[in-house]
C-alpha cells in the first residue's frame, strides 16, 4: 500500500482537469461538480489513512528509511538532475492526512455554501487544484518539486481570494497576497540555488546526508534565505500583511488557506530541513524571535477588531508564530502538533463563522450580530468547542499543543524565559479575544436588522456535519500526544521521531537561573526533582487563559459599557490598534506609492524621454530618406534608361583614366 502514494496528489488533480475542463464546456450539473470534487478528495484522504496505516506498521526505525517513490526522471541537465518523486516517511503522511482530511471537509462545507454561485464549477475546480499543489509540496522528495507545489498554492491562493474578481477588494486582496508572497518566494528561491550550487543536488535525503559539508557561514544564509520564504507563505512579520485582506474571498476559501494548507507551508519546510536548521544556531534564534514577536504582535490587532473573519486572520497569524516558535527552540515535533491540532480548531472556526454569516444573511459585522446562540445550537456548540481548544483549556486538543510549546520555549537549548514569557501573554490574549469574538456573534442580544432577525436559522446538514466532525477532533485531537507529566503517552512524538528527533530537554542559557538553583541537588525538570517546573508552568498557562476568558465575560457580557470608556480613555493606543498600526498604511507610503512614483519617471523620462524618442527619430529618418529615393522613381521608361547610360558612361570614364 505504501507505494501507493503517488494517488494521493493524483485524485485531486484529476478533479481539477474534470471539472475545470468537462465541467465548464459542457456545462455540467452542480450535483455532479459537487460529487467529482468531494470524491476525489474524499479517495485521497484514504489512500492518506491507508499508507499512514501501512508505516505505522513497520517498526519505529524502519519507518524513516522506506524508499521514495519516484515516478520519472525530471529535469536532466549537466550536474542537474531532480525526479518527480514521493517522500514516505511519517513527516510527509501525516501532513497528508491533514491535509486531504480537513480539505475534504472543506469541500463538502463548500457544497452548501457555495450552492446558489454562478461560478460554482469554477470554484471546485480551483480548490481542487489547491489541494494537488498543497499534496504536491508535502510529499515532494526534493527541493525542486516543493518549489512547484509552493508556488502552485501561491498562484491557486491568487485565484481563490479573488474569487468574485467582478469587485475590487477581492481583485486586490488576491493581488496583494499573489505579490507579497513572491517577496518571499525570492529569499526562498535564492536559498534553493545556495544548495545546489554548494552540495550539487536537491533531494532532500542526499542534501541532509551531505549537510556536514556546509560551513556555519553557508549554513546561516541558506537557513535564513528559506526562512524568508516562509515568511511569506506563512505570514510572519514582517510578510504577513497579505492574510487578513485574504478574507475577501469565500469563507471556505479562508478555512482553507488558514487552517491546514498553505499558511502551514514555511513551518513544515522549516520542520523538512531540520538538518539544517539544527547547525544554524542563529538562524534558529531569529526563527525563534520572529515567531514569538508575531504571535503577541497579531494577537494584540485580533483584540478590537469587528469583522468577524479579519479577527481569526489575526489568530491565525498568531498561531502561526506559535508554530515558528516551537520549532526556532528546536522543538519541531510541537510544532507540527501545533499544526494538526490548529488545523481541527481554525478550519472548524473558519467554518462556524460561515455558517453563523449564513444565518444573518452574509453579515461580517460582530456589532451586528449577537444572541442567535438558541436558533443555530450546532453552530454556536461547536464554535464554543474550537474557542475552548484554541484558548488552551484542557483537556481540548489546542491545550496540549500550545503547551508544549511554551514548556519547549521554557526548557529546550535553545529557548528563553522570555520567548517564555511571551508566548504565554499571547496565549492570554488569544483568550480574550476569541471569547469576545464568541460572547459578542452569539450571546447577548441581537442586533442584527430587522429584515436579518426574521431569517436566523441552523445551517443545512451538509454544512453543519463538517462542523460536528472537526469539534469532535478539535476536543479529542490531542490525546495522540498528552505530555508524560500527566502520565500519559505522547504517540505523535514517537511516530515522528525516526524523522524529527526526540525533543529537546533540559533547560538552555543562563537566562533562567533560578531553575537550575532549584535543581542544583539533582533531579529533572519533569519530574524526579523537588519542583516539577513543566506542571507548574501547564498550571499557570491554563490560569492565564482562564483569566482572558474572564476578562472577556466582565467585559463583554457583564458588563458591555466598560470596553467603551478604556477606548475612550486610552483613545491614542486605541485608535493605534484597531487601525493595524498603520503598517498597512506605511507599506503603501513606503513600497506601493514610491513604486509607482519610481515607474512613472522612468516611463515619462526613459521610456518616453529616451527609448520612445529614439524609435521616433530612427522612424524620421527613414521616412525622410524613403522621400528622397522616392523621387528617383518616376515610372517613366526613358528615365531609367537615361539613368543607365549615364552610369555606363561615367564608368567607361574612370576606367579609362
Amino acid at each position: 500500500m505504501i507505494e501507493l502514494v503517488w494517488l494521493i496528489p493524483l485524485f485531486p488533480a484529476m478533479g481539477f482537469l474534470f471539472n475545470g475542463l468537462i465541467g465548464r464546456w459542457y456545462n455540467l450539473d452542480k450535483r455532479i461538480v459537487s460529487w467529482v470534487a468531494c470524491s476525489v478528495l474524499g479517495l485521497s484522504f484514504l489512500f492518506s489513512i491507508l499508507v499512514f496505516s501501512s508505516l505505522l506498521r513497520l517498526p519505529p526505525d524502519a519507518r524513516a528509511a522506506v524508499p521514495d517513490k519516484v515516478l520519472f526522471d525530471w529535469i536532466v541537465s549537466g550536474g542537474l538532475k531532480t525526479v518527480v518523486g514521493y517522500k514516505i516517511d511519517p513527516l510527509s503522511i501525516v501532513m497528508a492526512m491533514v491535509v486531504s482530511g480537513v480539505s475534504f471537509f472543506i469541500h463538502i462545507y463548500s457544497v452548501g455554501y457555495m450552492h446558489d454561485d454562478p461560478g460554482f464549477t469554477r470554484y471546485f475546480s480551483y480548490l481542487n487544484l489547491f489541494v494537488f499543489m498543497m499534496l504536491t509540496l508535502v510529499l515532494a522528495n526534493n527541493f525542486l518539486l516543493m518549489f512547484v507545489g509552493w508556488e502552485g498554492v501561491g498562484l491557486c491562493s491568487y485565484l481563490l481570494i479573488g474569487f468574485w474578481f467582478e469587485r475590487d477588494a477581492p481583485a486586490n486582496a488576491g493581488k496583494k497576497a499573489f505579490v507579497v508572497n513572491r517577496v518571499g518566494d525570492f529569499g526562498f528561491l535564492l536559498g534553493i540555488f545556495m544548495i545546489f550550487a554548494h552540495l550539487g543536488t536537491l533531494e532532500f535525503n542526499e542534501v541532509f546526508a551531505k549537510a556536514h559539508l556546509l560551513n556555519p557561514v553557508t549554513v546561516t544564509l541558506i537557513t535564513l534565505l528559506l526562512f524568508v520564504g516562509a515568511t511569506g507563505k506563512s505570514a510572519q512579520i514582517p510578510l504577513y500583511v497579505w492574510l487578513p485582506d485574504a478574507m475577501e474571498g469565500p469563507t471556505p476559501v479562508s478555512s482553507l488557506i488558514h487552517a491546514a494548507t498553505m499558511v502551514t507551508s514555511g513551518v513544515y519546510m522549516i520542520a523538512r530541513c531540520h538538518v539544517l536548521y539544527s547547525m544554524a544556531p542563529v538562524s534558529m534564534a531569529v526563527v525563534a524571535i520572529f515567531g514569538a514577536a508575531t504571535a503577541i504582535y497579531a494577537a494584540s490587532m485580533g483584540l478590537l477588531q469587528f469583522d468577524i473573519k479579519r479577527v481569526l486572520a489575526y489568530s491565525t497569524i498568531s498561531q502561526l508564530g506559535y508554530m515558528f516558535l516551537a520549532v526556532g527552540v528546536g522543538a519541531f515535533s510541537a510544532g507540527i502538533f501545533h499544526l494538526m491540532t490548529h488545523a481541527f480548531f481554525k478550519g472548524l472556526l473558519f467554518l462556524g463563522a460561515g455558517s453563523a454569516m449564513h444565518a444573518l444573511s452574509g453579515e461580517l459585522d460582530m456589532r451586528n450580530m449577537g444572541g442567535i446562540w438558541r436558533k443555530t445550537p450546532i453552530t454556536f456548540w461547536t464554535f464554543l468547542a474550537a474557542t475552548l481548544a484554541i484558548a488552551g483549556i484542557p483537556p481540548l486538543s489546542g491545550f496540549f499543543s500550545k503547551d508544549e510549546i511554551l514548556w519547549q520555549a521554557f526548557s529546550s537549548p535553545h529557548g528563553h524565559f522570555f520567548l517564555w514569557v511571551v508566548g504565554a501573554a499571547a496565549a492570554g490574549m488569544t483568550a480574550f479575544y476569541m471569547f469576545r469574538l464568541t460572547f459578542v456573534t452569539f450571546l447577548g442580544e441581537c442586533r442584527a436588522s430587522a429584515e436579518a432577525k426574521k431569517h436566523i436559522h441552523e445551517s443545512p446538514p451538509i454544512m453543519t456535519v463538517p462542523l460536528i466532525i472537526l469539534a469532535v477532533l478539535s476536543v479529542i485531537g490531542g490525546c495522540v500526544g498528552i505530555p508524560h507529566v500527566l502520565g500519559g503517552r505522547n504517540y505523535f512524538h514517537e511516530f515522528l521521531a525516526p524523522v524529527l528527533g526526540g525533543h529537546p530537554e533540559g533547560v538552555g542559557h543562563a537566562s533562567f537561573s533560578l531553575v537550575k538553583m532549584a535543581y542544583a541537588g539533582g533531579g529533572g525538570m519533569g519530574g524526579g526533582g523537588s519542583v516539577n517546573w513543566e506542571l507548574i508552568l501547564m498550571v499557570i498557562s491554563v490560569i492565564i487563559a482562564l483569566i482572558g476568558i474572564s476578562m472577556a465575560l466582565y467585559f463583554y457580557i457583564l458588563k458591555p459599557d466598560v470596553p467603551k470608556r478604556l477606548a475612550q480613555r486610552f483613545k491614542t493606543l486605541y485608535t493605534i490598534i484597531f487601525n493595524k498600526y498603520y503598517v498597512d498604511e506605511i507599506y503603501q507610503a513606503s513600497f506601493v506609492d514610491s513604486s509607482k512614483k519610481i515607474s512613472n519617471f522612468f516611463w515619462r523620462e526613459f521610456d518616453d524621454g529616451v527609448v520612445d524618442r529614439t524609435v521616433n527619430v530612427v522612424a524620421g529618418l527613414v521616412l525622410w530618406w524613403g522621400r528622397v529615393l522616392r523621387k528617383i522613381q518616376t515610372g517613366y521608361v526613358q528615365g531609367y534608361a537615361l539613368a543607365l547610360i549615364l552610369g555606363a558612361v561615367v564608368i567607361m570614364i574612370f576606367l579609362m583614366k
